[in-house]
C-alpha cells in the first residue's frame, strides 16, 4: 500500500510534459531514424525519473501550503499516507539515478538534467514567490526539455522551436495562475505569496497578448521559407485550425467548466483535446516526412 502513495506522489500524469521532449526529434526529421528514436526515448525516460525526483522535494518544501489547496492537499504526502523521510530519500534515489544513466547516453543531458534539478531548487526557494518571473521560469523549465531532446536526436536548435514552446509555456503558466486565483479566493496567499501579487484582470491581459503572440508565431513558422525548403512542401499551414483549436478548447474548459487549470489534466481527460492533438500530430508528420 505504501508503495501505492509513493508511486503517486511521483506524479507520473505530468510526465505528459517530457513529451516535449520528442518535438526535435519529430520536427528535426529524424523520427524514423536509429539510434536517435531510441536516445530520445530513453531521455523522455530518465528526465520524467529526475523532474518525479523534483516534485518529491517541491513537496516535503510546500508541505504546510499545500495544506491549504483544495487539491494539492489530498497528495500522499500533505494527507499523511507518505512520510517526508521516505519523500526525501525516494528524491534522493531518483536524482542519482537519472543523472548516472543519463551520464552514459549522452553528456549534454546529463548536464541538461543536472541544470533542471537546480534551477528548480532555485525556483522553489526564490523565484517561485517573484511575480511574473515565477511563470517565466516555467518557461525555462520547458526550454530544458527542448535542449534534451535536440541534444539527444542530434538535430539543430530551432528558434521557432525556443519561441513557441516559451510562448505556450507562459500561456499555460499565467493560466494555472487565474485558476489558482479563483479556486482559493481569499485563501489564496495561504497557499503562495505570490498569488496576492497577481489580479484576475492582469492575468487575463497576459493571456490575451501571449494568445495572440503564439497563433501568429506558428502561422510565420508554417510559411517561413526555412520551414518550405527544410520539409519540402508548404502544407505545413493545415495544421494551424488545431492549434487554434486546442487553444480556444482549452481556454473553453477553464473559464466554461471550472477546471483546476492544470494542463495535463485537461489534456488526459479531455477526448476532444486528446483527438485534436492527434490529428495535429498526423498533418505534422505526413506534411515533414511524407512531403504531402
Amino acid at each position: 500500500m505504501k508503495t501505492k502513495y509513493l508511486f503517486m506522489a511521483l506524479r507520473p500524469t505530468q510526465w505528459v510534459k517530457n513529451l516535449f521532449i520528442f518535438l526535435p526529434l519529430v520536427f528535426g526529421g529524424r523520427l524514423f531514424f536509429y539510434p536517435s528514436n531510441l536516445k530520445t526515448l530513453f531521455a523522455f525516460i530518465l528526465f520524467s525519473i529526475a523532474a518525479s525526483a523534483v516534485y518529491l522535494i517541491n513537496d516535503v518544501m510546500d508541505l504546510d501550503k499545500d495544506k491549504h489547496h483544495p487539491i494539492k492537499r489530498l497528495r500522499p504526502l500533505p494527507s499523511g499516507k507518505i512520510t517526508t523521510r521516505e519523500a526525501y530519500m525516494t528524491a534522493l534515489i531518483l536524482g542519482c539515478l537519472s543523472i548516472m544513466f543519463s551520464f552514459i547516453l549522452d553528456m549534454n543531458l546529463a548536464l541538461i538534467i543536472i541544470l533542471y534539478l537546480i534551477f528548480n531548487f532555485v525556483y522553489t526557494k526564490a523565484l517561485k514567490e517573484a511575480v511574473i518571473l515565477d511563470v517565466f521560469c516555467l518557461g525555462g523549465f520547458f526550454l530544458l526539455r527542448i535542449a534534451a531532446g535536440t541534444s539527444v536526436a542530434n538535430v539543430d536548435f530551432s528558434y521557432w522551436m525556443i519561441f513557441m514552446t516559451v510562448l505556450l509555456a507562459l500561456f499555460l503558466g499565467f493560466n494555472k495562475r487565474r485558476q489558482e486565483l479563483r479556486a482559493l479566493g481569499a485563501k489564496a496567499p495561504l497557499h503562495s505569496s505570490v498569488l496576492s501579487k497577481y489580479n484576475s484582470y492582469f492575468i487575463d491581459q497576459m493571456i490575451a497578448v501571449i494568445t495572440s503572440s503564439i497563433v501568429v508565431v506558428y502561422m510565420l513558422y508554417t510559411v517561413s521559407e526555412r520551414t518550405v525548403a527544410e520539409f519540402g512542401s508548404r502544407h505545413l499551414i493545415y495544421s494551424i485550425p488545431f492549434v487554434y483549436y486546442g487553444i480556444f478548447r482549452y481556454l473553453y474548459i477553464l473559464h466554461k467548466e471550472g477546471n483546476s487549470g492544470d494542463p495535463t489534466r485537461i489534456l488526459l481527460k479531455d477526448g476532444k483535446m486528446l483527438l485534436n492533438l492527434a490529428l495535429w500530430l498526423i498533418v505534422c508528420i505526413s506534411v515533414i516526412y511524407f512531403h504531402l
